[in-house]
């Protein structure tokens, strides 16, 4: 099984299944590819015809868009564990997972990941209310299923969110003590914390993500 990702630095969508294969110790190899403009879409359409990253590449299947390699990965790999146990917090995991997915555009735009950095910026009103409904669906979701993760146990919700507390820490956002033990959580994950250690050895600048000063 291969998975092709893009610049660990910034690509939001390649760390969502990483984190995934790397948390439940899954064999894969990783295949990176440069976020360089130039031939981009080319390069990329060797995978897929989505031209983009990630994906997932086992055998003759293809699957790209974070979300689906995650299903995939938890339906072939981990006997259904990317998702909760429990019929609830499954429903849960599913429900914010596909909000993540679609929502939140103005606090996505407006702060892109730049895990080397260590940035301020002016936020839309926009942006700022996509932050404090972030912080609110974390405080509920942990209430709601018991914890200590988005939806009880570990699993494809928290890998969806991950991206978000990456934002978080590199723009110092001020959070409420909730969301900063959830941010701490995750950012101390063993394997989030491989991910945070190559990024820090890039030195690709994709000048589109260098947001903030």
């Amino acid at each position: 099984m291969k998975l092709v990702i893009g610049n660990k630095n910034y690509s939001t969508w390649s760390l969502r299944p990483w984190l995934l294969l790397d948390y439940f110790d899954t064999p894969f190899v990783e295949i990176m590819e440069s976020l360089e403009a130039e031939q981009l879409s080319q390069r990329l359409g060797k995978y897929s015809s989505s031209n983009k990253v990630p994906v997932l590449l086992d055998g003759d299947v293809a699957v790209w868009d974070s979300l689906a390699i995650c299903e995939y990965i938890s339906e072939q790999y981990l006997a259904g564990r990317g998702w909760p146990e429990s019929v609830a917090n499954r429903a849960l995991a599913r429900s914010i997972s596909a909000q993540m997915h679609s929502g939140f555009g103005a606090m996505r735009n407006e702060m892109p990941m730049n895990i080397r950095a260590k940035r301020q910026l002016k936020l839309s009103d926009e942006a700022q209310r996509d932050i404090a409904l972030i912080q609110q669906l974390w405080s509920d979701s942990i209430n709601s299923s018991g914890g200590p993760w988005l939806a009880g146990q570990f699993s494809i919700a928290d890998c969806m969110f991950a991206p978000v507390a990456m934002r978080f820490i590199t723009y110092g956002v001020e959070l409420t003590e909730d969301a900063q033990a959830y941010v701490d959580r995750i950012s101390n994950l063993s394997s989030m914390r491989k991910w945070v250690a190559s990024a820090l050895q890039e030195t690709e600048v994709v000048a589109v993500d260098e947001a903030g000063i």
